[in-house]
C-alpha cells in the first residue's frame, strides 16, 4: 500500500527543540516561564490591533473563559455558527447556556449577516436578548465581519471570533481573532502551526487578559494562603507545550504561503473540471490562510458525489474529509434552535477538504492529482 497522505499533519521547524531544551535547562516545566511569556508576546506582534494574548490549554478552553467573561449565566442564550466543529459549541453547554444556531452564507461559509440579526430580532421578540455572539473563520476563511460587528454593535452583545483555523488569516487589513471582545486561537496537532495541544484567548484590554490568567490558573486571590473567591479553571498553557509554540512562530509565515500554495494548486487541478467549486475569497477583501482546501461537488454537472471521491482517495490511502457537520443536525443539539434556510446542510452533503499539509513533497501532490483526474476522467 502507498504511504498514507494525512489531510492536515503537523509540520516542524527545527527551533522548537531549543525552547524546550532552555526550559528543562532552567527547570521552567511549570504553567508559567519566559516560553509563555515570549510565545504570548510573539502572537500579540503578529497579530497586532494592540491586542493582549493570553495562552491556554486549548482554544475550547479559552472559548469556555471567554464565554465566563462576557456574563454567561445558566438559561442565557449565546448564538453560535452552525457550520463548524463541536467544540465551538461545547463551551456554551459547559456554562448551562442554550446554543441559537445560525446557517451560513455561501460566500464565505460563515455565520450570515442578514440571518444572525433576524435571529436576535427574534430571540428579543421572543424575550431573550442573546448574551454573545460566536463568529467562526471556517477553514481559514475571514467571515464577514464588518456586518458582523456593526450588527452586534447595534444590539449591544459581545462578539467571540473563533479564529482557531484562521491565524495569519485577514480581513480588509485587520488579522483575524481581533475584531471581537474576545478571539480563540488553537494550537492543535493539525492546526497551521501546533504546540501539539493548546489554544490562546486573544483579549482586547490588559484587564480582560489579566482576568483571563487569573481563571485559567484556579482563581488564586492574593493572599500567602491559598485563598479562593472565584470558581477556577486549570487551564494555562505550560512553559514546555510554549516552547513549542515560540519555535513555530518563527515559521509562521513559511506556513500560511505554503496553505496558500495547496489551494493554487488545486485551483489550477480543477480548472477545467466543470462541476468543482474550489473554495476561494470572495473579493480582495478577503485573505485566507487556506488552512484546509476544500471543494464541493455538483453531482447534477459531475456524474459524481464527494462520497465516492473521498473513497476513491482512501483506496489510495490518502486522507480527504467531509465539511464539518453543521451543529444543528448533530444528535447532542437536536432541540437547539436553529435559524436558516439550507446553506449549511447543502454544503455538508456536497464539500470535501482536500489534503492541505504545508509539508507536502511533490510526488504526494503528484498522487493527489493522479487520483482526482482519472476519479473525473481527464
Amino acid at each position: 500500500m502507498n504511504s498514507k497522505i494525512w489531510l492536515s499533519s503537523p509540520h516542524m521547524g527545527g527551533n522548537e527543540q531549543k525552547y524546550i531544551n532552555e526550559a528543562f535547562a532552567e527547570n521552567w516545566v511549570a504553567p508559567l516561564g519566559p516560553n509563555v511569556n515570549g510565545f504570548e508576546e510573539d502572537l500579540e506582534n503578529f497579530l497586532g490591533e494592540d491586542v493582549k494574548v493570553a495562552a491556554l490549554s486549548s482554544g475550547t478552553a479559552a472559548l469556555h473563559l471567554a464565554l465566563i467573561q462576557c456574563g454567561v449565566q445558566p438559561g442565557d442564550e449565546v448564538i453560535c455558527q452552525s457550520m463548524t466543529f463541536s467544540a465551538s459549541a461545547n463551551p456554551i453547554a459547559y456554562c448551562g447556556a442554550i446554543p441559537i444556531f445560525v446557517d451560513s452564507e455561501p460566500e464565505t461559509w460563515n455565520i450570515c449577516p442578514a440571518g444572525l440579526r433576524q435571529t436576535i430580532s427574534d430571540r428579543i421578540q421572543k424575550g431573550k436578548k442573546p448574551k454573545a455572539i460566536i463568529v467562526v473563520h471556517l477553514y481559514g476563511m475571514p467571515a464577514k465581519m464588518d456586518g458582523i460587528i456593526s450588527i452586534a454593535n447595534e444590539f449591544e452583545i459581545d462578539v467571540i471570533e473563533d479564529a482557531a483555523e484562521a491565524l495569519g488569516s485577514v480581513y480588509k487589513g485587520q488579522a483575524c481573532g481581533t475584531f471581537g471582545r474576545f478571539g480563540i486561537l488553537s494550537f492543535n496537532g493539525n492546526k497551521i502551526i501546533t504546540t501539539s495541544g493548546g489554544g490562546a484567548l486573544v483579549c482586547n484590554t490588559k484587564e480582560d487578559k489579566d482576568k483571563t490568567v487569573f481563571l485559567s490558573t484556579q482563581a488564586r486571590d492574593n493572599a500567602p494562603h491559598y485563598q479562593h473567591s472565584h470558581i477556577g479553571y486549570n487551564y494555562r498553557m505550560s512553559n514546555i507545550v510554549a516552547g513549542i509554540g515560540r519555535g513555530q512562530m518563527e515559521v509562521l509565515k513559511d506556513r500560511v504561503a505554503a496553505r496558500r500554495s495547496m489551494h493554487d494548486f488545486y485551483k489550477e487541478l480543477f480548472k477545467d473540471i466543470d462541476g468543482i467549486k474550489v473554495f476561494s475569497e470572495p473579493s480582495s477583501d478577503f485573505y485566507s490562510n487556506h488552512w484546509l482546501s476544500a471543494i464541493v461537488v455538483n453531482p447534477q454537472i459531475t456524474g459524481k458525489t464527494r462520497e465516492e471521491l473521498r473513497m476513491t482517495f482512501l483506496e489510495d490511502n490518502i486522507e480527504s474529509r467531509p465539511l464539518w457537520k453543521p451543529m444543528h443536525m448533530q444528535p447532542v443539539f437536536e432541540n437547539a434552535p436553529f435559524y436558516g434556510g439550507g446553506t449549511s446542510e447543502k454544503l455538508f452533503n456536497d464539500g470535501l477538504c482536500l489534503p492541505s499539509g504545508s509539508n507536502l513533497a511533490e510526488d504526494e501532490r503528484e498522487r493527489i492529482a493522479k487520483v482526482i483526474l482519472n476519479f473525473f476522467g481527464k
